[in-house]
């Protein structure tokens, strides 16, 4: 299983992109990324869940993920679909939100891209901007600790 990391940082924006190779179609991984069922499976670092999500996959529709951690501590992201083309293109735009919706900090907008390989999947995750390398480190490790997740869920159905 292929992966990569690349982190890059402009005069004014710090991005993160990762790539890696799931051992499953291109249709189910999107699956997996779209239906509140699967995204319960997988979502979030290792030690967190997902007790509740919404979504509605449209161009424009709104997203709310509820994570909770292994602290009990809840975390909110909430945003829209800038772009949905099923099966191979993402783009949500949004960010940390408290339990009423408030934003606790800047949107960010996330490009999750899945090119067919026959039996196998190449996602490619783009995440910009940034607000300073500590936050884009975090993110980089929580999405890598939940790619691993997704890969064993995938591995399963």
């Amino acid at each position: 299983m292929e992966s990569q990391s690349r982190a890059g940082t402009g005069s004014s924006q710090l991005a993160l992109e990762i790539v890696r190779v799931f051992d499953a179609p291109r249709g189910l991984v999107f699956k997996a990324w779209t239906e509140p069922e699967h995204l319960a499976r997988w979502w979030g670092p290792r030690g967190f869940d997902l007790p509740s999500c919404r979504i509605e996959l449209r161009t424009g529709g709104a997203y709310l993920f509820h994570m909770r951690g292994p602290d009990g501590l809840d975390h909110w992201s909430s945003g829209h679909f800038r772009e949905v083309v099923e099966p191979e293109l993402l783009v949500l735009v949004g960010g940390w939100v408290d339990a009423d919706g408030k934003p606790k900090g800047p949107e960010s907008v996330t490009r999750v891209m899945l090119e067919d390989l026959g039996a196998k999947t190449r996602l490619t995750v783009c995440q910009e901007i940034f607000e300073s390398e500590t936050s884009r480190d975090q993110h980089r490790r929580g999405w890598t600790s939940s790619f691993e997740r997704l890969a064993e869920y995938l591995a399963t159905i």
